[in-house]
């Protein structure tokens, strides 16, 4: 099998899932209590599972002819009506929000059933006959019927590959296309840090302290890049290149574990908007939520990924996970609650700086263990 590479059309599809995540990021924004991160986590999956089915089907097929680039303009069409229902999905854009992703998903049908055989009978078929107009009718209801109807909508399309995990053990899979493709949807989720980062002071007078806060908060942006590109995106495709089942891989590191990476990511992200234009002042449990929360989330979900494809967890992502996880327990419950934005972002840095420097450290060392064997 050939290698596969990322066509245009694809990346131009990607430019609607950037405005996407920037709803996602509103949504999370306006209300980030535990039930706003339910809703906001409910909304994300469908827009998550469209672009994961779009980048499947364009994995198995050819889709650099015309046909298939209209197909995938059709499915970024109805990614747009999803983003553009976003901040009122779970008021009067529901209906809108349900229909943009069963459109999504019938286009997606549409586009494999000539090449697929009993197609309804799978993954596809569950988003187009089932978790499609189960969102639309949960838009069509009031909350919390709304949110349940969904929440189940979105479980159903999440269990549907381990469901019919033995029809799809039948679909070649390009090894390198995947990892890519999922690579780029990361990157779209710390695009928006840097938006997170930048916005909030854009429009306003700017002093040192907001510069000083900007910095800190790329360095964790950059820290959050170096864990997966600089360690974890070239172990993923190996693992993919050289498994005996691809479609495993696939379910478990990057359809789930890619959704848990994306997710922290997206929630750090909310978090530096709430931070970086008040670095002298005391955060919420809100923001500071969001800030480690996030981070810890990101960074104990590679801990999965890792199992996963090696059937080891990292001790130092794990560390790391578990110190940012003690340190937003410390800055809620105790007086350090009244740290200004500063000094948690500072904070924050120093551990993710610390962590990345640590694995260097680790992987030189096992590079000149190596070496010295040879």
């Amino acid at each position: 099998m050939g290698e596969k590479r990322v066509t245009w059309a694809e990346l131009y599809f990607d430019l609607v899932f950037v405005f996407a995540v920037t709803q996602v990021s509103a949504l999370l924004r306006h209300h980030h209590d535990w039930a706003g991160c339910g809703r906001a986590l409910v909304a994300f999956v469908p827009v998550y599972w469209c672009w994961v089915g779009t980048t499947v089907q364009a994995n198995v097929r050819d889709v650099d002819n015309p046909r298939d680039r209209v197909g995938i303009f059709a499915v970024g069409l109805a990614g747009l009506f999803l983003a553009l229902a976003l901040p009122g999905a779970f008021g009067d854009r529901g209906v809108l929000f349900g229909g943009a992703y069963w459109a999504a998903r019938l286009v997606l049908v549409g586009l494999l059933a000539r090449r697929v055989r009993r197609i309804w009978l799978g993954p596809y078929g569950v988003g187009a006959f089932f978790s499609g107009p189960l969102l639309v009718v949960g838009g069509l209801l009031p909350s919390p019927a709304r949110e349940l109807l969904w929440a189940v909508a979105a479980t159903a399309d999440l269990s549907a590959p381990l469901v019919f995990r033995r029809r799809l053990a039948k679909v070649e899979y390009h090894p390198g296309h995947l990892p890519e493709r999922f690579g780029l949807f990361l990157l779209v989720a710390l695009g928006e840090s840097i938006v997170g980062i930048g916005a909030p002071v854009a429009g306003s007078p700017l002093h040192p302290g907001q510069l000083v806060s900007v910095a800190l908060a790329f360095v964790i942006s950059c820290a959050l890049w170096w864990q997966y590109f600089g360690y974890a995106a070239d172990a993923m495709r190996h693992v993919l290149e050289t498994a005996s089942s691809r479609r495993d891989v696939l379910r478990r590191v990057f359809s789930y574990g890619h959704l848990a990476l994306i997710a922290g990511v997206i929630t750090v992200a909310v978090g530096f908007g709430e931070t970086v234009a008040r670095p002298g002042a005391a955060l919420g449990g809100g923001a500071l939520g969001l800030l480690y929360g996030g981070s810890a989330l990101y960074l104990l979900s590679f801990n999965y990924t890792r199992w996963m494809m090696f059937r080891r967890l990292s001790p130092t992502r794990s560390a790391a996970g578990l110190l940012v996880t003690a340190l937003l327990a410390l800055l809620l419950l105790t007086p350090l609650h009244r740290l200004p934005a500063l000094a948690v972002l500072g904070l924050l840095a120093a551990v993710l700086v610390g962590l990345s420097c640590w694995e260097e450290l680790r992987v030189r060392r096992a590079a000149q263990a190596v070496g010295a064997t040879v």
